[in-house]
């Protein structure tokens, strides 16, 4: 299939970036300017910051952190990308789909994903050594690549540094990514084609990715098969609770775990941690 992709060129593949003035205000966000003249802002990203207490005074991390404060005098800059490889995917898998080869669909699909992340990992890539340019010596093996020895981060919202998918909002106004590539955004911020990528780069030298994920519950502090309404305020007891046997057959504590989770979600009842 990857061959007939590509000798067929029965994808299409494009992608925007954008580079502008950026400064950290405030703890969590970072302003993006017009212009080097840094006089107007057109735009605020809006970043969490890890809330658990860590140990060994390791500080509690946000995205903002790798853009320089606004009133330090230096001069910093914020990227944002948008790519895809999925335009003609829905209708050559309807096709296929069509014609029974479901196989075919599937294997379009997945690879259309593939090459959308490769796609990314590309255009990082000249976006450090020329376009942006702040790593122009870089000569890194393939096996580096994969760990990411590379000076900057590309993250997209979504993902655990930065898990407000709202940002992309503001990140495809930025690139204009409907005009500029074609990908556009659902109510619930899906991108359109499904196989494309978007996100943000930062060059700082110290930039890594860091998670913003929900403290892990006992079984006994969510399930209400286990735990009544008085016994859920008593955290002490929960511990407790959790090394007795559950009242609730397997298939139950999987429905009440997925609408559990599903609640905090819609509340955005987050906590932070590593």
């Amino acid at each position: 299939m990857l061959a007939r992709i590509v000798d067929e060129k029965l994808l299409t593949a494009k992608g925007t970036i954008g580079f502008w003035p950026a400064a950290r205000v405030g703890a969590d966000d970072i302003a993006v300017y017009a212009d080097e003249s840094r006089t107007e802002v057109i735009a605020t990203l809006h970043h969490l910051r890890q809330q658990v207490e860590k140990p060994n005074g390791k500080p509690n991390l946000s995205l903002a952190d790798f853009i320089a404060p606004r009133d330090s005098g230096v001069k910093d800059y914020i990227g944002g990308f948008c790519v895809t490889t999925g335009h003609g995917v829905k209708e050559l898998a309807a096709k296929f789909e069509a014609a029974h080869d479901d196989y075919s669909s599937i294997m379009l699909k997945a690879l259309a994903d593939r090459l959308a992340e490769s796609f990314a990992e590309q255009l990082h890539r000249l976006v450090r050594t020329e376009l942006w340019g702040y790593a122009t010596k870089e000569q890194l093996s393939n096996e580096e690549l994969i760990k990411e020895r590379y000076q900057g981060i590309r993250p997209a919202p979504g993902y655990p540094a930065c898990p407000d998918h709202t940002e992309k909002a503001t990140l495809f106004s930025l690139l204009d990514a409907p005009g500029t590539c074609g990908v556009e955004l659902s109510e619930s911020y899906a991108m359109s084609p499904a196989a494309s990528v978007s996100g943000f780069y930062y060059s700082h030298p110290e930039a890594d990715y860091f998670a913003q994920v929900m403290r892990l519950l006992s079984h006994a502090s969510w399930c209400p098969a286990c735990i009544s309404p008085t016994r859920r305020r008593a955290t002490s007891r929960s511990a407790r609770l959790a090394r007795t046997r559950c009242r609730a057959s397997p298939s139950a504590r999987a429905r009440l775990w997925r609408s559990w989770s599903a609640g905090c979600a819609r509340i955005l009842n987050i906590r932070s941690g590593e």
